[in-house]
Order: structure tokens, then sequence, then C-alpha cells
């Protein structure tokens, strides 16, 4: 396996010129930019195992969707109750909810980066539902000002609406962020200005706040809007109703290459390089992932956790023929490394300590840094494991975000 550059020079490259920017994966113009080929046949697997794990695939990304958008159903659901009933017990339930969803979600962050459903350039509502990081004076106040945000201009903003947000995500700028995940996450936990916990949004921003309502109204807004775009990625993976599963099995050497590039541009550029190795470089935690509820490492577990999942099928209900099972027939040896490598990378992502915002700070030689770069290297090592095997089975897949 090929070694990268030292450890220090090679986080510099994932942080600058090599990855781009943090959060260009999630712009909904940039989220596929790269375009995979293959060759015309399922090549190594031979058709008929290629359609088999490709069903199989098929089937897994309808029972995660459904899961996750089952949870931010329930995501809403103790939305609106927090917002009829303000307290610090109603706040909390919300926030349960909200983490208890992003375990969910992490996962299927694998489904990405092939134009799919999720991510497609045209129509796929990825940068509506997880972009960050986000600049959270566009949202609402932060210390040192009172009035910033949609939620305090309410002379430009006379009215809250779904389509007033819709509009404002990414308007001018991809740190302009007003919807998904983090969106709630900060409308539920507020600035992160502790160093040894999460935001601490008081209740009463939701009571006597002069802009309580308008806070309220902003929250429960975008909690439907996530249960409505995750319902649609979820509803184009349907057998019954997803045109999408139909163009995505009509070509299984295609399809077979999809997945494997999804594995691999997860693996290597989002989740080391985009998720980790940006902020272990810039020790900022603004490019943090979950930065307001410091539910960081928990997202980068769900992410290694994705790409084991697509590759083995590993999930409740599915039952067919892994992409693992088929590969093992024609290439055993690569299969069986891939799969030490998964199952290495998930363990190493779940001895992370928490919260995150500490394990990027002091020297290098501090435990946190040197656990987050020995990951980093080896998710880099399991990207160019991801790459080998597609090739060795006549796939040509790009690892660029």
């Amino acid at each position: 396996m090929q070694h990268r550059l030292p450890p220090r020079l090679a986080a510099v490259l994932l942080a600058g010129s090599l990855l781009g920017a943090a959060c260009s994966s999630d712009d909904p113009d940039g989220a596929a930019t790269t375009t995979t080929t293959t060759a015309p046949t399922a090549e190594g697997l031979g058709d008929e195992a290629a359609l088999a794990a490709a069903t199989t695939y098929a089937d897994l990304a309808l029972a995660a969707y459904s899961d996750v958008t089952t949870a931010a159903e329930d995501l809403q659901t103790a939305l609106e109750a927090f917002v009829a009933d303000p307290t610090d017990e109603t706040l909390a339930a919300a926030q349960r909810a909200w983490l208890d969803g992003r375990v969910r979600y992490g996962p299927t962050e694998a489904f990405r980066f092939y134009d799919g459903p999720i991510d497609h350039p045209d129509d796929g509502p990825e940068g509506q539902i997880n972009a960050w990081p986000l600049d959270e004076a566009y949202i609402d106040y932060v210390e040192g000002d009172a009035a910033a945000g949609i939620v305090n201009d309410t002379d430009g903003v006379p009215e809250i609406t779904a389509d007033v947000l819709v509009a404002a995500n990414e308007e001018d700028g991809e740190s302009n962020i007003s919807t998904g995940w983090h969106a709630i996450e900060f409308l539920l936990w507020g600035q992160d200005l502790s160093a040894d916990g999460a935001g601490a949004r008081p209740v009463t921003d939701y009571t006597t706040s002069p802009t309580a309502e308008r806070r309220a109204t902003y929250l429960t807004l975008l909690g439907q809007l996530l249960v409505d775009d995750l319902a649609s990625v979820r509803d184009q993976w349907d057998p019954d109703t997803g045109s999408y599963r139909d163009t995505f099995l009509a070509d299984p050497g295609q399809a077979i290459a999809a997945i494997f590039r999804s594995m691999g541009a997860l693996s290597q550029g989002e989740l080391a390089g985009e998720r980790i190795a940006v902020a272990y470089d810039t020790k900022d935690q603004e490019d943090e992932h979950s930065c307001f509820s410091d539910n960081t490492t928990t997202d980068i577990v769900g992410n290694a956790e994705g790409v084991r999942m697509v590759y083995l099928a590993d999930y409740p209900g599915i039952d067919g023929t892994s992409l693992s099972e088929v590969v093992a027939e024609v290439e055993p040896e690569l299969d069986a490394d891939l799969r030490a490598q998964l199952d290495d990378n998930v363990a190493q992502a779940e001895a992370l300590e928490a919260p995150f915002d500490q394990l990027i700070l002091g020297e290098d030689d501090a435990p946190g840094r040197v656990a987050l770069l020995a990951l980093v290297t080896s998710l880099q090592d399991q990207g160019d494991s991801v790459a080998e095997l597609a090739g060795s089975l006549g796939y040509s897949i790009s690892l660029a975000i």
C-alpha cells in the first residue's frame, strides 16, 4: 500500500490544494463534480453477480433512508412539542431527538458522490440537508451581535416561511447556511462558547425573547423541510415509486462503479479530508462538523460505519447478496484486506474521545491529535484500497470530491 507524505504536510495538503475549501463537497452545485467512469459491463464480477450486489445496495439505501426519515419525523414531533411548551425538559428532549437522528443519518452519507438522488447536481437536496460549516450570524444572534441573522432581521425578512429559508440557503456563499441538520442544531444549542461542553442556548430564547415566536417558526419549518427532503431521497429508492432505482439497476456495471466511488470518496476525500484533516490543520472549532452539540465524533463513527455498511450490506432487515460476497469470489485477498481496514477504521473512530474540539488542540504529539492523524492516514489508505480493488475488477473511478 502506498503511503503519503509526512503527516503534517499530508494534513496541510488535504486542507488546502488537494481537497479544496472546507464544506465544498456539501455545496449542491459541487457535490459530485467528478463523474465515475466504468467499463461497459460488470467486468470481473459478471453481470449477474453485479446485479445481485447492486440490488441489495438499492434495498439497503431504501431501508437506511426510511429509517432516517422516521428519525427526522420524530425530531419534528419533538421540535413541535418544544415550541408549544418551551421548557428545559422539552428543549432537552428535542436535542436528544436531533442526536438520535444524526446516528441514523451518518451512515447514509455513503450513498453520496455519484450524482444519485441525494446529491444530483440539478435537484439533489444534500446541500439543503447537511451543508456546513455555517455562519451562525446568518441565522440568529451571536456573541457580540444581538441583532444578527434571519431571526432578528424583521425588516429584511418580515415573514419567515419555508420558501424564504430555502431561497436563503447558500444564497451569497456556501457558509450562508439556513436549512438542514446544522441549522436546527444551532437553533437548539446556540454557539458553542465552552471549552468543555456543547452550546447552552437558554430556553428563554423561545419564551421571553422579543424574537421568540420567529425563532420557533424558523425551527419547526426546518424540521418539516428536513423530513420532506429526506423522504424525497427515500422515495427515489423505492421499487414501487423510485425512478432512480430503475436507472441505477439498469446498468449493473455502472452501479458497482458508483458504489466503489462512494466508498472511496467518503473514506478519503470527505471523511479523512474535509471532516478531520481540515480541522486538524486549522485547530479551529468552526471547521468541526457538529460544533454546536459537540456531536462530531459520533458523526465520524457514523460515516465510517456507512462505508462498511454498503460493502457488507450489514443492516437490519437486509438479507441479499453483498458487494463483499461477490468480490470475494474473484478477489478474495483484496476483499479480506478491505474488510479488515473497514473494521479497523470503525474501531479507531469509536475510540476517539469526545469532544472533537479538544482533540484538535495541542502539539502534534498530543494524544488526541495523534489519534486523529492516525485515523486520517488509515482512511486515506482505505480509499486507496477501494480504488485498487475497483481497478482490479475493471472499473476506473475517481475519489475526488
